[in-house]
């Protein structure tokens, strides 16, 4: 084991190339994360029908949304699987963050600190959150900055959609681990976008950071994390190691 400034790096032998990181996004974003259906698995297969109104509503909402001057994009988002990924710091700390089961992701983005506080005031931003607050039994809303990116996500054609809920002791180390370890996923799923998001409240958020990236298709990604060791050894073996967790959900546009 070795440190490497704040980090402390194990399993240094398997040496990933650093990843390839892009100016980020000077652009803000709202994250509203809700739990609707109950689930004990780690597959989303069946949907209650008060989802179904909801991702309804959710959509009709964000597209008057989307009309808004400044308003770059506003996605909705329903759960797939719970992948292979949950840090045993998430375990052990349990009791200090919540244990992530979003199924249905809402992500807004915008060009201005001052949308992003106008819109929070709309009254259609207003009856959404109404709606969600009324419908799921549990809710997690935060505006937020891009802290890291790889790529501009794409949000305009379907696919698999990760959004990551991380718990760390400390957000310096939460975002030097990731860093560390994302080159891992862009050399072994050929990951190519991916935009960090860091909740500009603190005392708000559950989560230190949370990540959000696209694949094609779930073989892109699911069976790197199964089979793969080197996921285990390199990538959540370092975040234990940094006193991160995360909490990944794979989700597809509603």
């Amino acid at each position: 084991m070795k440190h490497q400034k704040e980090l402390t790096i194990v399993n240094s032998y398997l040496n990933y190339p650093k990843v390839t990181l892009i100016p980020t996004s000077k652009n803000y974003f709202i994250h509203i994360a809700a739990e609707v259906d109950q689930n004990t698995i780690p597959f989303f297969i069946k949907q209650s029908s008060k989802k179904k109104t909801l991702i309804k509503f959710c959509k009709q909402q964000t597209k008057k949304l989307e009309k808004i001057e400044g308003v770059v994009n506003c996605s909705v988002f329903k759960a797939t699987v719970i992948p292979p990924g949950q840090g045993q710091y998430i375990l052990e700390n349990s009791s200090k963050t919540h244990l992530a089961k979003f199924d249905v992701v809402i992500l807004i983005e915008v060009n201005s600190s001052t949308v992003l506080h106008q819109l929070q005031t709309n009254s259609t931003f207003t009856d959404l959150m109404i709606k969600i607050k009324e419908t799921a039994s549990f809710i997690h809303c935060i505006t937020a900055s891009n802290v890291r990116r790889i790529g501009a996500v794409n949000h305009a054609r379907q696919g698999v959609f990760l959004f990551n809920y991380f718990y760390g002791k400390s957000i310096e180390q939460n975002l030097s681990v990731w860093e560390y370890t994302a080159g891992w996923f862009e050399k072994e799923t050929d990951l190519d976008n991916s935009t960090l998001l860091l909740p500009i409240h603190k005392e708000d958020s559950a989560y230190t950071i949370i990540n959000h990236c696209r694949w094609n298709t779930l073989w892109d990604i699911i069976p790197d994390l199964l089979f793969k060791r080197t996921f285990k050894k390199y990538v959540l073996d370092n975040f234990y190691a940094n006193q991160v967790g995360a909490q990944p959900i794979l989700y597809k546009l509603a």
